[in-house]
């Protein structure tokens, strides 16, 4: 052991934890209890230009540029719901919580808060960090459209608070949107106040053999896969009623969401919705594929590593106006296949925004497009 890592175990004693695991080996783990304590991790971090890799549930950290942390800052005691007003639609969660114990408390009341429907061990702080968004997004909106309020620890250890939990109440900065998809590259999403909605008095799931043109007045949400297509729906019975007639196909009641894709490398094809059907005739037959009509992303499961095959996806994507990001592969897939591809524009724009929330640029470090 090191005399850099045995000084930092010294000076985070109080806030050691177990290793963790799938985390990078050699990293200091630690678990702060509350924020203020997350602060003084990422203050001492700071101070001596320590990287920090932020861990939730570990479910997202295939996507983006790989870290090499001394610290592994895990949320797993960040767990509380603070708050929940089922009368005003609105619940305050710490990072830590996991988005199927919310959701099953949230059901007591009919509510949800329309994050991600098969999150595993997923954390509420994590998706939001990781801005990925459930198949109820043609309906309801991306993740960010759930954010009210944000707690944020910055990367030099401030505590800040953006947003609010009224509507327009927003100055300056749109803290809780732009933490969104940040890969903690503004510091810890320590807690966040959501936007609920009620569950629907009906809820169907219709399965069709082939994709339409047209899938009806607002369905809930659309899954094109290679042999079927899903489209949920949600209203009163009789509306239900009405919608699967119109549709045909057969049924079942309540959302039968599919698995996530298993495969050794997970990809995501974001394109506009209407080049979808252009790109599926192109996927090749070994690929398995979960694609969202309206939406204009496809999860591609790939079981074995193709670089040429997908290279030319992500040409043609890029030249299009769209991106191929890995979601999960194994450690030498990112060595030979960038996590991201072409560096966006405004990349300059991006990196003064991250060095007033991160300073030493030491959470997450290299997470982002252009190794940022």
């Amino acid at each position: 052991m090191t005399s850099v890592k045995v000084a930092l175990q010294r000076r985070l004693a109080a806030f050691l934890s177990d290793p963790i695991e799938g985390a990078p080996e050699g990293a200091v783990a630690v678990a702060p209890a509350t924020l203020v304590a997350a602060a003084e991790v990422l203050k001492t971090a700071s101070e001596h230009s320590l990287p920090v890799l932020v861990w939730g549930g570990g479910t997202h950290q295939g996507i983006g540029g790989r870290v090499d942390p001394a610290i592994v800052l895990s949320t797993a005691r960040l767990d509380s719901i603070v708050d929940w007003q089922p009368e005003d639609m609105t619940v305050v969660a710490e990072a830590g919580v996991r988005i199927a114990d919310l959701e099953e408390r949230l059901a007591e009341r009919g509510q949800t808060t329309v994050l991600p429907e098969t999150p595993g061990d997923a954390t509420v702080g994590g998706v939001i960090a990781a801005g990925i968004s459930g198949f109820r997004r043609l309906r309801y909106g991306p993740t960010r459209d759930r954010m009210l309020e944000v707690d944020l620890i910055t990367g030099d250890g401030r505590a800040i608070r953006g947003g609010g939990r009224v509507v327009k109440n927003v100055t300056g900065y749109d803290l809780p949107r732009l933490a969104t998809g940040s890969f903690g590259s503004l510091g810890l999403i320590g807690r966040v106040c959501l936007k609920l909605w009620p569950l629907p008095e009906a809820q169907r799931t219709v399965t069709l053999a082939q994709p339409q043109s047209d899938y009806g007045y607002r369905p809930l949400a659309v899954i094109e896969e290679r042999h079927q297509v899903r489209v949920y729906l949600a209203g009163t019975s009789a509306e239900i009623e009405a919608r699967t007639a119109e549709l045909g196909g057969s049924h079942e009641e309540g959302w039968w969401w599919p698995d996530p894709l298993e495969g050794l490398i997970g990809l995501s094809l974001r394109i506009a919705p209407r080049l979808l059907a252009d790109i599926l005739e192109q996927m090749p037959s070994s690929w398995s594929y979960q694609a969202l009509p309206g939406v204009g992303e496809v999860r591609i499961g790939v079981r074995d590593f193709d670089p040429e095959t997908m290279s030319a996806l992500r040409r043609w994507a890029e030249s299009r106006g769209g991106a191929l990001v890995l979601t999960d592969a194994p450690a030498s897939v990112y060595s030979t296949f960038d996590a991201w591809g072409a560096v966006p524009a405004g990349m300059e724009l991006q990196r003064r925004v991250v060095a007033r929330f991160d300073p030493d640029r030491i959470v997450n470090p290299g997470r982002l497009p252009g190794g940022l």
